[in-house]
């Protein structure tokens, strides 16, 4: 599907007229972040052989050329403490990145309630980024944004989509498709701005949205929690860190608003030294910068970002700082994955499983927008039995299986396969699950290992495309 394009030349800000095409770009910037974080997310071995580490750390160690060298118990001990570090950093990087993208999906849904309420029917499916890497839609300056490993460069790329907005910041102009914005938090400021300045718009209350008290958001699962030394587990989300919002007039649109920019850039702090006069972030004051969460208070994906970057930064330099020449810090809990992956990178022997990837990822899109199409039972069941169980159930286990896979690729190395997070383009002349259940038969032919996701495709609701 072609991507809309937004507004004139000239539009730099929002109105009544350009209202419905605003709320949709607003979709689409929270559409375009859920793919890059969790490919970031599949990149990390949350769960790496903490012994296979210890023995790699403990040679490692063993042949630093240094006086007086290490002794094998000296090194063992290092090697132990060093990989229980790293067990637990990866556990948490892996689970504060999911609890992110999971508050995304919030709030791809609740702005989906303000154009629904406003301006009718969310458009979803076919609006993910086509290919990668890509920009972040309407922001000025451009930021390029990519499916890539976690590193130092991804995180800083996940500050720049979540930071804050010093205030008083001047609007920057553009000639553009899209009403440009220098951060997420003021593109909606101008959103509310318009709401305010035009108290006669008119509220739909009677078309579907989805809506708390359903049981179809949760702040927390399996992949938010980890665990720290102790063992002990920590949830990454506040149990009361928000909620869908029924949108039916001013006051519950701002509500949902507040929430989407809360939760992202968060509450910016006096002066905030990692912010330059430009609005540009200082990642060397960042990396010095102590934040202070309240106790109870929700950390916003600035800040998680900030601490995984902190962390992630600190304890590289600390491993750099011992001399191991051989192993590099990132290889021991990031998977070796390419930047930017597309299905035709791949052999015939993955190629057939991302494309199934893609079906399913693009399918979850196709059964929200029936969501805003039914209420009631359907909506549920839809909901439910569909979206719920692509995302758990069979999503999430596909894009393990395929990075059990390797491949050559055109440089000559050998690398693990990723999910790709592509378009799946549905022909219309058939019904999209039929398409998925053809694709989950090429899948299978060439990867046998995935046929017990055959009873959960088979059984997920029948929804077209409208």
């Amino acid at each position: 599907m072609i991507h809309q394009k937004f507004f004139g030349e000239k539009a730099e800000r929002v109105t009544p007229e350009n209202l419905g095409e605003a709320v949709q770009q607003a979709i689409e910037i929270e559409i375009s972040t859920i793919p890059t974080y969790l490919f970031t997310y599949y990149s990390i071995n949350r769960a790496p052989n903490q012994q296979a580490m210890i023995n790699s750390l403990t040679n490692a160690l063993l042949k630093i050329d240094r006086e007086p060298r290490y002794t094998f118990e000296e090194a063992s001990e290092m090697a132990l403490n060093l990989s229980a570090d790293i067990m637990v950093f990866a556990n948490k990087a892996g689970a504060i990145i999911m609890s992110v993208a999971i508050e995304e999906m919030l709030h791809m849904a609740l702005s989906s309630n303000i154009k629904q309420a406003l301006a009718g029917q969310p458009i979803l499916y076919g609006r993910s980024p086509a290919t990668w890497p890509c920009d972040l839609p309407g922001h000025k300056p451009a930021l390029k944004i990519n499916t890539s490993k976690l590193d130092m460069a991804q995180l800083e790329t996940f500050l720049n989509i979540e930071k804050p907005m010093k205030p008083k910041q001047k609007t920057l102009k553009a000639a553009r498709n899209y009403i440009p914005y220098p951060t997420i938090g003021e593109f909606y400021d101008m959103v509310i701005d318009c709401l305010d300045k035009n108290p006669g718009l008119r509220y739909n209350t009677r078309a579907p949205q989805l809506v708390p008290e359903k049981g179809y958001y949760a702040q927390n699962n399996i992949d938010t929690i980890y665990y720290d030394k102790n063992h002990k587990p920590v949830f990454t989300n506040e149990n009361e860190g928000g909620d869908l919002i029924c949108v039916k007039d001013r006051d519950s649109a701002v509500a949902a608003i507040n929430l989407i920019v809360e939760q992202g850039e968060g509450r910016l702090v006096p002066d905030a030294p990692y912010l330059d006069k430009d609005n540009n972030l200082d990642f060397a004051a960042l990396l010095k910068y102590q934040f202070k969460p309240e106790p109870g208070r929700e950390v916003s994906h600035f800040e998680k970002f900030a601490e995984i970057y902190q962390t992630y930064y600190a304890m590289e330099k600390q491993y750099d700082a011992l001399g191991i020449t051989d192993i590099h810090f990132s290889e021991l809990f990031v998977m070796d994955i390419r930047s930017n992956p597309a299905t035709t990178d791949y052999p015939a022997h993955i190629a057939p499983v991302s494309d199934l990837i893609n079906g399913v990822y693009t399918y979850i899109f196709v059964m929200i927008e029936e969501c805003y199409r039914k209420s009631g039972s359907t909506q549920y069941e839809t909901f439910m039995f569909g979206i719920h169980k692509s995302m758990i159930f069979i999503l999430n286990s596909l894009c393990g299986d395929i990075m059990k896979l390797k491949y050559r690729a055109d440089d000559g190395k050998e690398y693990y396969a990723s999910p790709t997070f592509e378009n799946y383009n549905f022909s219309p002349v058939a019904r999209p699950k039929a398409q998925l259940q053809a694709l989950y038969a090429a899948a299978v032919a060439v990867y046998p290992a995935i046929s017990y996701l055959g009873v959960r495709i088979n059984d997920l609701p029948d929804v077209d495309l409208k």
